[in-house]
């Protein structure tokens, strides 16, 4: 007697794809938001949104619910009312913004392209590497510090320090040349999922340079 188990219709796969991106989508909302409250709305929006998508042109379900909340979080994140519960030294929208609108650049490539050239003109190359794939991928601090020839005590700090210049938004002049390569491959891996080129590129520009 074959005793396996029914296979899923489209729509209970659809609402399983949800439930295994729900813990994930809520630490990327509450890193954004202040207000735990807040941050719980968020996904439910998406839950709903998700529910009205036309699910058979997503390629990606768990990039395209991550995109969505980081999208949705950053969008509340803005208002004043959020920004007036932000305290100095929590995680506030303004801190978020430039990683933030790079992840939902995936459906906004001028998002992507502001958000890079703020990420650019505020952090050096070994900011730039660690804060991306902290902040926009969740890398952990390990994985960062085998991949950029740090130590972890160094990956922490540095994330501290870009964190504080991209809200205080000091800004540097930024090559065009490498704005737009930068662009494409955080683009790329945003939509696709595919690190190596984005991890080698910010490889390059991280490593050996240790927190001062």
């Amino acid at each position: 007697m074959n005793l396996a188990p029914p296979a899923l219709s489209d729509a209970d796969a659809d609402a399983a794809s949800f439930v295994r991106a729900r813990p994930r989508l809520l630490r990327i909302a509450r890193r954004v938001l202040v207000n735990p409250v807040d941050a719980d709305d968020v996904v439910q929006d998406v839950w709903v949104r998700w529910q009205q998508t036309d699910r058979s042109v997503v390629r990606d379900p768990a990039a395209f619910l991550t995109t969505a909340t980081m999208r949705l979080a950053l969008n509340l994140g803005q208002s004043a009312r959020v920004r007036h519960e932000s305290s100095v030294g929590t995680w506030t929208a303004e801190a978020a913004d430039p990683t933030g609108d790079v992840v939902r650049g995936a459906e906004s490539s001028e998002a992507v392209e502001e958000a890079l050239r703020t990420v650019l003109a505020c952090l050096s190359e070994s900011e730039r590497a660690v804060y991306i794939l902290r902040e926009a991928f969740e890398y952990p601090h390990r994985r960062i510090a085998q991949r950029l020839c740090l130590t972890e005590a160094n990956v922490r700090q540095i994330v501290t320090r870009a964190r504080r210049r991209i809200a205080d938004d000091t800004r540097q002049p930024v090559d065009p040349r490498e704005h737009a390569h930068l662009s494409r491959v955080f683009l790329a891996a945003a939509r696709t999922g595919a690190l190596a080129e984005l991890e080698a590129l910010l490889s390059g520009q991280g490593a050996g340079e240790l927190a001062a």
